[in-house]
C-alpha cells in the first residue's frame, strides 16, 4: 500500500453558532462555542490516517501552547506521523461562524503556512517514492505549493490539490495536480465559468489531469479524459459543512493509495463526508476509523 504525504497547515478552530453573519460594525452574540484542532491539512491528513492510509504529515505551527496542542492531538492518530515545522509566528487559527442551515463562514489568520518556505517544502516533497500520494491545500504560499507538487510528480507520485483557501491564482498550478479539488465556488473563481460542468472542463484544459467539482448535497462532478461524471450524494441532514470537503480529499486520497479505482475512492470519500456534515464542528466531526471501516465493509465505494 502506498503512503499519503499531507503538506499543509495546522492550527487551531474556534467555532461558534450565529443567527446570521454579522453586519459592518455590528456585534453578534454566538452561542455553543468549541475549540479543536483543525486547519485544512491537518483535517485532511487525520481523514486520510482514519481511512487505513499511512500518513506522514508535516505543517508549520508556533512555538507556543497552541502548537503543543495541536501536536498532542496528532500523537493520538494511529498511522499518522507529524512532523512540525516550528516558527517564530503564532500557530495558525480559524474563525468558524456557522448558520442554523448548516453552512459556514470562516476567516482564518495563518502567519505560520504564510512564513513556509519553498526550501522546506521541497525538502518534504523529496520523501515523496513511487506511487505515493502528496496532498496539498492553498493555505503555503503559490510558490512552496508549486514547488512540492512539481518535485512530487517528478518522483512518480500522484499529487492532489485543494487549493483553498483562495488566497492566490490557482490556475498556474494545474499543471502540476493529477487530480485538482474544488467546490463550485472555487471552480468559478479559478475559470470564471458559472456552470460547474463548464468550469470542470476548464481546469483540465488548464493543465489539471483529473477536475473534481464537489457540490454538497448535490454529489460532485468529475472531468477526465475528455468526459464528464456526475456522482450523487448520500441524503443526509447536514447540520455543519464545515470540514465536509477536507474530509473528502483525505479519504479519496486514502481510498486511492489503497489501490482503489477513481469511482470508488470518490464514491468513499462521498460518503465519508456525508457523515462530517452531520455533526457540529470541524475536527470533532470527523469520520472515525471504525466509522469509515465500517462504510467499506457495507459496500461503500464498492
Amino acid at each position: 500500500m502506498c503512503r499519503v504525504l499531507v503538506l499543509g497547515n495546522a492550527g487551531l478552530d474556534l467555532s461558534l453558532q450565529v443567527p446570521r453573519l454579522p453586519e459592518r460594525g455590528e456585534t453578534l452574540l454566538g452561542k455553543d462555542v468549541s475549540r479543536a484542532p483543525g486547519g485544512k491539512g491537518l483535517n485532511q491528513a487525520v481523514s486520510a490516517a482514519r481511512a487505513g492510509a499511512e500518513v506522514l504529515f508535516q505543517a508549520p505551527v508556533g512555538w507556543d501552547a497552541q502548537g503543543e496542542e495541536v501536536s498532542g492531538a496528532l500523537a493520538a492518530e494511529t498511522s499518522l506521523a507529524f512532523l512540525p515545522q516550528r516558527s517564530e509566528h503564532p500557530t495558525d487559527f480559524s474563525l468558524l461562524m456557522v448558520l442554523s442551515d448548516g453552512e459556514n463562514s470562516i476567516v482564518s489568520a495563518g502567519p505560520c503556512a504564510a512564513a513556509f518556505e519553498q526550501q522546506e517544502a521541497i525538502e518534504f516533497a523529496e520523501k515523496v517514492t513511487q506511487g505515493d500520494i502528496l496532498v496539498m491545500q492553498g493555505n503555503l504560499t503559490a510558490a512552496a505549493t508549486r514547488e512540492a507538487l512539481a518535485m512530487a510528480l517528478l518522483r512518480g507520485a500522484t499529487t492532489i490539490l485543494n487549493p483553498a483557501p483562495l488566497w492566490w491564482d490557482a490556475r498556474p498550478l494545474l499543471p502540476f495536480c493529477s487530480i485538482v479539488v474544488v467546490n463550485r465556488i472555487e471552480a468559478e473563481t479559478i475559470t470564471g465559468a458559472s456552470v460547474p460542468t463548464e468550469a470542470a472542463a476548464m481546469l483540465c484544459e488548464f493543465g489539471a489531469s483529473i477536475a473534481i467539482i464537489t457540490l454538497g448535497a448535490e454529489g460532485c462532478l468529475v472531468h477526465r479524459g475528455g468526459s464528464m461524471q456526475h456522482f450523487k450524494a448520500s441524503p443526509v441532514e447536514a447540520i455543519d459543512t464545515t470540514g465536509c470537503g477536507d474530509t473528502f480529499c483525505g479519504v479519496l486520497a486514502a481510498a486511492i493509495a489503497s489501490g482503489r479505482a477513481l469511482d470508488d475512492a470518490v464514491i468513499l470519500a462521498q460518503k465519508a463526508a456525508a457523515i462530517t456534515a452531520t455533526r457540529s464542528g470541524a475536527f470533532a466531526a470527523l469520520p472515525s476509523r471504525a466509522e469509515i471501516s465500517a462504510i467499506i465493509e457495507a459496500g461503500g465505494g464498492r
